[in-house]
């Protein structure tokens, strides 16, 4: 009984630091338990937030996996926001986190000002699911041109 209690509080803590939900496990994701956490870490960290909404279920969130998670330059980008994967029902439910419908996956970036969805940052090379990514390519140009203008506002 000892053996099974172990082995069950091990793989219970395993499983909770799998943050990444199989999303490149080199990011530091942020704990996926709790969005207003995540809006504050934000907040208090200057940087933008990234958000990865997807599911299990899910063909597109599928084929977007593992180009996500192969990308050199969205794990290198990575170290300039702070990221939040959610899986199933780890979605938020505030229609904030939906700003031009409900789909996924999504990818949304959070103000480091406000700790809220910032809904003029997204996929620019698209007219309708405006946070959709099908590539790596788009994702990592949203990320630098982030970046870039947080640059200017600094200066």
């Amino acid at each position: 009984m000892q053996l099974f209690n172990l082995l069950f509080f091990t793989t219970s803590a395993i499983l909770a630091e799998n943050f990444h939900n199989d999303w490149n496990s080199n990011i530091n994701w942020v704990d996926n338990s709790d969005v207003s956490a995540f809006e504050n870490q934000v907040k208090e960290s200057g940087k933008y937030g990234m958000m990865v909404i997807h599911k299990s279920w899910c063909g597109a969130c599928k084929a977007l996996k593992p180009n996500f998670s192969s990308s050199e330059n969205i794990e290198k980008l990575s170290e300039n926001f702070i990221m939040f994967n959610a899986l199933d029902e780890q979605e938020p439910s505030d229609q904030s986190y939906q700003p031009d419908g409900g789909y996924i996956p999504i990818i949304l970036f959070v103000d480091p000002k406000t700790g809220k969805v910032d809904a003029k940052l997204k996929n620019q090379g698209r007219s309708d699911y405006q946070y959709f990514y099908s590539s790596s390519a788009e994702i990592v140009k949203s990320m630098e041109k982030i970046l870039e203008g947080q640059k200017k506002e600094e200066l």
